[in-house]
């Protein structure tokens, strides 16, 4: 399961990017101007990265938390 402070990797068009979740939302919301949709069974997460410090919003099954 996914967490606040947890080291996650995520897939972009550049491949994948590392960084940390900062946020978990459990309601709708939009970011950056795109609609999201969570819940607390399928909550969606704020990551940063680690490279850039961009912030983009992933659903759970889209993250893979790395090891510690």
């Amino acid at each position: 399961m996914v967490a606040v402070n947890d080291r996650v990797s995520w897939a972009t068009s550049q491949g994948r990017t590392r960084g940390r979740v900062v946020e978990r939302r459990t309601s709708d919301f939009t970011f950056e101007g795109q609609r999201f949709t969570a819940s607390s069974d399928e909550p969606a997460f704020i990551v940063e990265s680690e490279k850039t410090g961009a912030r983009a919003a992933h659903k759970g099954s889209a993250l893979r938390v790395l090891k510690k």
